[in-house]
């Protein structure tokens, strides 16, 4: 074909013009987050890893009533510390803490505005369909020259990726609340924000929350292919072992992302159910 059209062309000029005009705003962004970050990251790892484990153990306890759930995590962070990977667990675990945080702060409020606007429902639907299915390693490059190699690229490359499933399923709990309980509520003469803030929030929670339990699964394995961009932390480990044939290492850091999607899952699930 004699004619190709620009299409990569065109993206990049954008992604220029963007990085010219907000590189102030990123800059900024950057110092801030990086700053919370390493203060976290610091925190964690001041703390003696036998308390962390057990206090850690204790909490799972509480949150979710399951034993068997407070010694695996007794168990599984012990086996962690005990395979070398402590300090790389905490910084994987804080950098997902910071992205998801970052994800359900944005993607809660586009959620809802999704949900009771007919346009924007028509425009970010399909939108979440092309972030959902683009290959995760493409949000790799658009990080880099916003923020350069790092964390903090690897921040903003996890919060693009793990942000649709808290749009989506915001959106959908709200949209599915009952037609008959909405109609009941404007019989009362409840305003927009009322029936929003007393009717849909607190009928749409467990679907809103497993809205969050995906956004978190989805930044926890965005930290491990961020790796590749300076993430370091357990996907780190992973990454240097493949670039120096190491299995075994390679492996044991596996599991320890395993055994950390292993905890946050279950005590989102069971925070869900509860709510429920």
């Amino acid at each position: 074909m004699s004619y190709r059209i620009p299409v990569g062309d065109v993206i990049e000029a954008g992604i220029n013009f963007l990085v010219e005009h907000l590189a102030f705003a990123t800059k900024a962004c950057s110092v801030v987050v990086e700053a919370s970050l390493r203060l976290l990251e610091k925190g964690m790892v001041a703390i003696p890893e036998p308390i962390f484990i057990l206090l850690s153990g204790l909490a799972v306890w509480r949150l979710t009533r399951e034993r068997n759930l407070g010694i695996f995590t007794v168990l599984g962070l012990a086996l962690i510390w005990n395979m070398g990977l402590w300090k790389a667990t905490m910084s994987t675990i804080a950098l997902v803490l910071v992205a998801t945080l970052f994800a359900i702060l944005l993607g809660l409020p586009i959620g809802i505005f999704t949900a009771v606007n007919r346009t924007a429902y028509r425009i970010i639907m399909p939108s979440l369909d092309i972030m959902q299915t683009m290959p995760a390693f493409v949000y790799l490059i658009p990080a880099i020259p916003f923020f350069g190699l790092g964390k903090m690229a690897a921040i903003f490359s996890t919060v693009i990726f793990s942000m649709p499933p808290a749009i989506r399923l915001t959106c959908l709990g709200i949209r599915q609340v009952p037609a008959d309980l909405v109609e009941c509520a404007e019989a009362f003469g409840t305003s927009r924000w009322q029936r929003l803030v007393k009717l849909e929030l607190p009928l749409a929670r467990p679907t809103i929350l497993a809205g969050v339990n995906q956004t978190v699964m989805l930044a926890l394995s965005m930290v491990v292919i961020a790796a590749m961009i300076g993430a370091k932390g357990l996907g780190g480990e992973v990454w240097k072992a493949i670039q120096r044939l190491q299995m075994g290492r390679g492996f044991e850091a596996g599991i320890g992302i395993v055994i950390v999607a292993i905890i946050l899952d279950r005590v989102l699930q069971k925070a869900g159910k509860s709510k429920q």
